[in-house]
């Protein structure tokens, strides 16, 4: 068995919708960022065993192995396999469980995770519109079994069971916007961004989601559900972006003189709910926590999904975390949310903020439609 390290970890800025990214081409945002985890390492491009990647609407511009497709027309060498995976909001983090496996089980030495999704030109949703008259995704036994909720909807059951209040999320959406800014400022997040070039030459080189509030601001906005505790500053923004991890054998990347960034300690996928759907946090983390004789508080950075402030505050009930090394650098809520690609941003995120802490175990988790769990623990090299 082989030991998966990771080598790279890049990433685009986060685009908000239908600003500087939404000009671009889901392949050309995704095809920069492999070449970038590519030349950061300083690896051949032929000697990449396979490229995994993550998306979730698979249709239009996204379709046809959109992984496959982005590499090609980065020029990437066409000896190189490449295959999309779809686990919904966790897709890149599980591209990095499964390029992690095929580095771990021997099949290849490298493997490149990846993952995009461009929300501005492929609208969530877009693969099962009804105006295509191509069927529902799910049939009618679905129902035998389970309620068919959206993700608002699960997310505000959520909060009513945990009892998070709307007070509480504005206060995540806030910390969440403040300490992105932060992390801005000090310069955080310099060494993982990849700067995009629009086709009208504009360069997109910071995340766009940022902006200046107050609580007294968010209390104002309208619930997104009646009688809701979610609005649009307490949940994850619609995003634009994408991102790769490089992921060597401990061996190759000693024979090639690569430099390990971090450690894939383990990894794992789970299954809950699929009403409420959106409580894999917190199935997966005890589950990885037990499994690596690990307690929350030996984790020194975690980096949770802000898909909706209710997850983010009932995982907390539930894990006790110091919530000071929870999303130190901003979440999903300020920074955004690119479905398919967000998965590896936080991978990214978590590897570059272990190294400029000095802390020695991160876990990255997220919530998944559907209700799915994906969880990565690293320690830092």
């Amino acid at each position: 068995m082989e030991q998966s390290v990771i080598v790279s970890a890049v990433r685009t800025p986060l685009g908000r919708r239908g600003k500087g990214l939404s000009q671009v081409h889901p392949t050309r945002l995704l095809g920069q960022v492999q070449r970038a985890a590519l030349e950061a390492a300083g690896v051949d491009p032929a000697s990449v065993g396979q490229v995994v990647g993550g998306c979730v609407a698979q249709v239009g511009e996204q379709a046809f192995n959109v992984t496959r497709t982005a590499w090609l027309a980065e020029g990437l060498p066409e000896t190189v396999a490449a295959t999309t995976v779809d686990a919904q909001c966790g897709s890149s983090q599980q591209a990095l469980t499964v390029a992690s496996a095929l580095v771990g089980a021997g099949v290849v030495d490298l493997a490149l995770a990846c993952g995009v999704e461009s929300m501005s030109r492929i609208p969530i949703g877009s693969n099962f519109r009804k105006d295509f008259d191509l069927g529902r995704p799910v049939p009618k036994e679905y129902f035998d079994h389970y309620e068919f909720l959206n993700q608002y909807q699960a997310a505000e059951k959520i909060a009513a069971k945990w009892g998070v209040t709307r007070e509480q999320a504005d206060e995540l959406g806030l910390t969440s916007q403040q300490r992105a800014a932060a992390a801005w400022e000090d310069g955080r997040f310099d060494d993982q961004i990849v700067p995009i070039t629009a086709p009208d030459g504009t360069v997109v080189s910071r995340d766009e989601g940022l902006r200046e509030t107050s609580i007294e601001k968010l209390a104002s906005l309208d619930a997104v559900v009646p009688n809701g505790i979610h609005t649009a500053a307490s949940a994850s923004q619609i995003s634009d972006g994408a991102s790769a991890v490089l992921v060597a054998s401990e061996r190759i990347a000693a024979t090639l003189n690569l430099t390990p960034l971090a450690r894939i300690v383990d990894t794992a996928t789970v299954g809950v709910d699929p009403v409420l759907m959106l409580l894999g946090p917190h199935a997966v983390t005890p589950m990885l926590l037990e499994r690596n004789s690990l307690g929350i508080d030996d984790l020194d950075l975690v980096e949770i999904n802000e898909a909706f402030a209710s997850i983010v505050l009932s995982w907390a009930q539930d894990t006790k975390p110091d919530m000071a090394k929870v999303n130190p650098n901003g979440g999903a809520i300020a920074l955004g949310h690119p479905l398919g690609g967000t998965g590896c941003v936080l991978i990214t995120k978590a590897v570059h903020e272990l190294r400029r802490s000095g802390g020695r175990y991160g876990l990255v988790t997220m919530c998944c439609g559907g209700g799915l769990g994906t969880g990565t623990l690293l320690e830092r090299l």
